[in-house]
């Protein structure tokens, strides 16, 4: 059956009804589980923990990659601010008293988290499992830069993770740090996804294959987060990547870009071979998460949800 983009826009916002929400989820289709980075896809949206998993019921989400920031917040953490970007942001230049207060919060918030009683996660845990959606990856922005967390830190996010049910936990540091952050991976057995962007020259950034092969080479549960969108618009060949990395591949983040560094687009717009990834993915009964990243810019006249809503349709379709 062939869609024009308000047929399909009609369709995936008649699935994703306000019904969802009395429902238990499930995001698995033909064996594929699709889950979705929170809240980094709700940007504009409250962020709370009880947001986030509102959003996920009405989506029909059964699985996330979730953020520790509402975690931490959900559970009473001081200075639990938002969620940012890994490395390579910037920023404007602090003042010497401005500093002196984000190492004085940083101390604050170190202190809290190595009182914090693990048991405190299983509680969150529940709240999500309870509702049927499991926290299957955690993102951990703090790893970015792992320089600034002590070992007993570094522990407190492997427990966290662990506590939370979740298996893998996705990060994105500069790849020399990644040999810190393996020994901590083997240590614990959870698996480590790093994040990749479009730096395909720079041996410090996830971007080409190397990057992820140097990083492999550190840990036994270091991994590959490869975002098939970014992949793309640097000229990557993401079937062929995922066909020979596939047992390092902890998840897959899919968005639409054009290639030649092109901008993100709404989905079967682009570049981006979601579907054939996804039906390699069900044909090879590849293990990892489909993950949701939401980028492109909300078209005139519809809404962040209505547009996620499109995403999930997308995949259930390409699935089916």
């Amino acid at each position: 059956m062939k869609y024009t983009r308000r047929s399909f826009g009609k369709t995936a916002l008649a699935a994703f009804s306000a019904a969802r929400l009395l429902a238990q989820p499930n995001s698995k289709f033909g064996g594929v589980q699709i889950g979705i980075n929170a809240p980094y896809s709700f940007r504009g949206m409250p962020g709370s923990a009880d947001d986030i998993l509102r959003n996920l019921l009405q989506l029909g989400l059964s699985s996330v990659e979730l953020r520790s920031q509402p975690v931490e917040a959900f559970l009473g953490a001081p200075n639990s601010g938002p969620a940012r970007r890994g490395p390579g942001g910037g920023s404007a230049a602090l003042t010497s008293e401005q500093e002196a207060a984000q190492r004085a919060a940083a101390e604050e918030l170190r202190k809290w988290r190595l009182s914090l009683a693990p048991d405190k996660f299983k509680s969150f845990r529940k709240k999500y499992e309870d509702a049927g959606v499991h926290i299957d990856i955690v993102k951990l922005d703090p790893f970015g830069d792992i320089d600034q967390l002590t070992d007993a830190e570094v522990d407190y996010f492997f427990e966290m993770t662990k506590a939370l049910g979740a298996r893998i936990i996705s990060c994105e540091p500069r790849v020399s740090k990644t040999e810190r952050i393996g020994k901590f991976a083997d240590k614990h057995q959870v698996r480590m996804g790093y994040h990749g962007h479009t730096e395909m020259k720079d041996p410090e950034h996830f971007g080409s294959p190397s990057s992820w092969e140097r990083a492999s080479s550190y840990a036994k549960y270091n991994g590959i987060n490869l975002d098939i969108g970014h992949y793309t618009a640097a000229g990557g060949d993401a079937m062929a990547f995922i066909e020979r990395y596939h047992a390092r591949i902890t998840h897959v983040h899919l968005k639409d870009r054009k290639a030649n560094m092109g901008p993100n687009v709404p989905w079967g717009q682009g570049d981006t071979p979601i579907k054939q990834v996804l039906q390699e993915m069900k044909k090879k009964k590849y293990p990892f998460q489909a993950t949701i990243e939401y980028e492109y810019d909300v078209p005139q006249g519809s809404n962040l949800m209505a547009e996620l809503a499109k995403c999930v349709q997308f995949c259930k379709e390409a699935l089916a």
